[in-house]
């Protein structure tokens, strides 16, 4: 609290502060000596010790590492509806002018971040793309190739390094017209030439059939209970001698559950939910057909509803 002149009481009274409201009030009257008063102190809480350094300023864009310049340069953006003639103008003079070393990364690593939000990627396996991609950048060794190829793989590999890993089919869904051949020898290409680099293998993490299973299964609408009944018996192959790919097991454990449930899925809906062709689900599900029992839980299904899948 502090003194101030009340007009109403025509005298020096105490005043108290509503910082909620940005009032004086006098305590006396309850008179409103001035409202909406902008509070000019310092704020209560400092930042400094969040970002280990004494700077407590917290506004402005985020820093970018994996940039020259942090990522905090000034680009002046083209004006709405202005075409041609912002390149003649004076800003648009200096803009050109300003050679930012940084620009075709900023494209890149906003093509990454693009991919990434369409296939609902968290914030780290962006990160680690723009990692990936940095470093084959400064090798300069990809110049030439697909542009789209290697931004996609780079997303690919992230997703796998993250234990997060997508199929090379839905990377391809979201990569701008690159193909999925395409996608996979940039792929081959990155872990090359990288593994050169570190001097040793690149680390790139195990796939199971588990990490795609529940995915697919939203996407086919399948309810709790054979998801359940799903991710058990998918665990439960994985202690057979099954030389199929993590992706076709999946696609065949789904196909055998649908079978046993009410809600019966055709194959071509699976195919289409997982990527996986018609014929190589038929091949996975005849190699797991022998071991049916051993994989699907008896609280889902008693040995005597197994004679309900069908004959592969």
């Amino acid at each position: 609290m502090s003194d101030s002149f009340c007009p109403d009481c025509k005298k020096q009274t105490e005043v108290a502060f509503d910082h909620s409201a940005g009032d004086t009030v006098c305590t006396e009257c309850g008179l409103v000596l001035e409202a909406h008063s902008v509070d000019e102190t310092s704020e209560w809480r400092t930042f400094a010790n969040e970002s280990n350094d004494n700077d407590p300023v917290r506004v402005g864009g985020p820093t970018n590492p994996l940039l020259t310049d942090g990522g905090l340069s000034t680009v002046i953006a083209k004006p709405n509806g202005a075409q041609g003639e912002f390149l003649s103008s004076s800003l648009g003079r200096w803009q050109n002018r300003g050679s930012n070393p940084d620009r075709s990364l900023i494209l890149a690593f906003r093509t990454i971040a693009n991919m990434a939000d369409r296939l609902g990627l968290v914030a780290t396996i962006k990160d680690r793309a723009n990692e990936i991609y940095k470093k084959v950048e400064d090798l300069k060794s990809i110049r030439g190739r697909n542009q789209d190829a290697i931004l996609a793989a780079c997303l690919y590999i992230a997703c796998r390094q993250e234990d997060r890993p997508r199929t090379v089919k839905e990377i391809c869904s979201v990569a701008n017209g690159a193909t999925k051949k395409e996608i996979g020898r940039a792929k081959e290409f990155i872990v090359k030439q990288l593994e050169v680099e570190m001097g040793q293998s690149m680390e790139m993490g195990t796939i199971h059939a588990g990490d795609f299973l529940r995915r697919f299964c939203s996407t086919l609408g399948m309810n709790n209970q054979a998801v359940k009944a799903a991710q058990e018996a998918v665990q439960r192959s994985e202690e057979l001698d099954i030389r199929r790919s993590p992706i076709s097991i999946a696609a065949a454990v789904i196909y055998m559950i649908t079978q046993l449930s009410e809600d019966k899925k055709p194959l071509k809906d699976i195919s289409l939910a997982t990527g996986v062709a018609e014929g190589t689900i038929r091949n996975s599900y005849k190699d797991l057909y022998p071991y049916a029992a051993r994989l699907i839980p008896n609280t889902y299904a008693k040995e005597e509803d197994l004679k309900n899948l069908c004959t592969p």
